[in-house]
């Protein structure tokens, strides 16, 4: 319904979990990574638990969607079962045969362990997802850590992956159940969003929903959207569409920390007393009414107005018309006195005002940022390499890449009717990119942006010890990735103490590339080691914060 007011293609904030919806937080790449890690951990149980709406099912498609081909995968969804029914339920998810007369514990081990013998010969893994794992009664949880006992003389033959509400940590820290806690190899709690994060969750949302203008909701009302939904996304998606909802209905386009406040008391069930809340659906009626009168109205103009091109803001939602009787509520609310004394934002630029641009400025941007002189002329690659630096260039980089990998860079541009040239990209926003021009931070609306920009982009970027020199001297770079890695995860720090073995290290690589979201081949290549560089704490240069 209010979609088109806004500018939207679709409602952005189902509760439904669409994929294309799928936003991964820094909590949600690290319990994903977490859930990886556990499938190469030789048996045992691997938990993930959360609060309701977290997020604990985003991460477990996420999961189900990058385990590896060599392994088999069980999914219960319902644990609600005996003992005897979990049995049957795994045997029927594994496509094991079973006696028709099966009854007893024995006919449904006897064959499962079988099963898990063959595939464990033919070089498969075997994991057992069960979700919403805090309904499990503690036989049933008895009865999981007896199947954990299948074995060969090498390892264990069924890994456990749990899944559950925070009631599942104090239910495995009951005494009767500490056999089965101490084969927990790896867990994750995964917490909220913060407040930033909250912020770009909605940001995510509305841009895939289609949104290319300004944002509908202002900083007091995003932070308020934090508060009343503590950073969870499914009470943030709740709120959001109900608060769009009140915006359309009143006819405004930018959604105020009122409009907040009476769309959490509904959907909530917050403490507005009964007359409050008639007065609030008699208004919400109202507005619906009025915001219908002007779809239509709106609709008879499109159709009479003669065929030509739309206007430049004709796609931003703060260009939509609002009924002439709320114009004057519509006025955007006075900024804080935090953001009123914050440096003005830089200047905003379009490509028909561009300047003439040198590279060579351009490099001298970048190179600035790294602190590394660049005498003019100078090859920048050549000059990086003595000081420890590499070069990255990609033909076919976006937008995503360039946030993922959070460093400056020069993207090459390509005007009509000039050449292309260089410019430092030092900033970038859901809305703009902030670039470097003689000197000084311009921004560049992304519309305008992408009219120029086909996906070149270069970089610095520091390669660890042994890199390029890896085929001939791999131990060092073998070393470091072991030294990073297990840094960034406690069970894999606790596993052992002398680095793995490259096959151990490729499968802890793929786990850490999924977890940033990059495609988990295994392979240590740039970009791999930059997000690795990042996340270890290596001094690199980031992208400045947006104003």
């Amino acid at each position: 319904m209010y979609a088109p007011f806004f500018g939207l293609r679709q409602a952005p904030f189902s509760i439904a979990p669409d994929p294309h919806y799928l936003y991964m937080s820094e909590r949600h790449r690290d319990a994903l990574a977490h859930l990886l890690y556990g499938l190469d951990g030789g048996g045992g149980f691997v938990l993930l638990t959360g609060e309701i709406g977290a997020g604990k099912t985003t991460v477990c498609r996420c999961f189900l969607g990058q385990i590896p081909a060599h392994c088999n995968v069980a999914y219960i969804f319902n644990p609600k079962l005996t003992v005897t029914e979990l049995l049957r339920a795994v045997c029927d998810e594994f496509h094991v045969p079973v006696p028709a007369q099966a009854q007893t514990v024995k006919d449904f081990v006897d064959p499962l362990n079988a099963f898990l013998l063959a595939q464990h010969a033919a070089g498969r893994n075997n994991v057992l997802i069960i979700d919403e794992a805090q309904n499990l009664s503690a036989d049933v949880l008895e009865q999981l850590r007896l199947l954990t006992n299948l074995e060969t003389a090498e390892r264990k033959l069924l890994q456990v992956v749990l899944i559950g509400q925070p009631e599942l940590r104090e239910l495995l820290a009951r005494p009767e159940l500490e056999q089965l806690a101490q084969r927990v190899i790896a867990r994750f709690h995964l917490g909220a969003l913060s407040e930033a994060e909250t912020a770009h969750y909605v940001r995510h949302r509305l841009t895939v929903a289609g949104l290319t203008g300004a944002l509908p909701f202002d900083a007091r009302a995003l932070r308020l959207i934090h508060q009343l939904t503590r950073g969870v996304p499914r009470r943030i998606n709740l709120l959001c569409d109900r608060a769009l909802l009140g915006g359309y209905a009143n006819g405004r386009a930018q959604v105020t920390p009122d409009i907040v406040r009476r769309a959490a008391a509904e959907v909530f069930d917050g403490p507005a007393t009964p007359r409050n809340r008639r007065s609030t659906y008699i208004a919400l009626g109202a507005g619906l009414l009025a915001a219908a009168a002007l779809a239509a109205g709106l609709a008879w103009q499109q159709q009479a107005a003669p065929l030509g091109p739309a206007p430049a803001s004709a796609n931003s939602a703060a260009s939509t018309p609002a009924p002439a009787a709320s114009t004057a509520s519509a006025a955007s609310p006075a900024q804080p006195a935090s953001q009123a004394d914050s440096p003005p934002a830089p200047e905003l630029l379009r490509l028909a005002d561009w300047p003439p641009s040198d590279d060579n400025d351009a490099w001298q941007a970048l190179a600035s940022r790294w602190g590394l002189p660049l005498p003019a002329g100078a090859d920048a690659c050549a000059t990086a390499a003595q000081r420890g630096l590499q070069c990255y260039r990609s033909s076919s980089g976006s937008l995503s890449l360039i946030r993922l990998i959070d460093r400056p860079v020069l993207l090459t541009l390509r005007r009509p009717g000039q050449p292309a040239a260089l410019a430092a990209l030092v900033a970038l926003d859901a809305q703009h990119a902030t670039l470097l021009l003689e000197g000084t931070a311009r921004r560049l609306p992304l519309a305008d942006l992408a009219t120029a920009w086909r996906g070149e982009f270069s970089t610095f970027w520091r390669p660890p010890p042994g890199y390029a020199q890896r085929a001939e001297q791999p131990r060092a770079l073998r070393d470091w990735l072991a030294a990073q890695l297990a840094g960034l995860s406690p069970a894999t720090s606790a596993a052992s103490t002398s680095p793995p073995a490259w096959a151990a290290l490729s499968r802890q690589v793929q786990a850490f590339q999924a977890g940033q979201g990059l495609q988990p081949d295994g392979r240590i290549g740039p970009v791999t080691l930059m997000l690795l560089n990042r996340a270890s704490g290596v001094p690199e240069p980031r992208l400045d914060a947006a104003r």
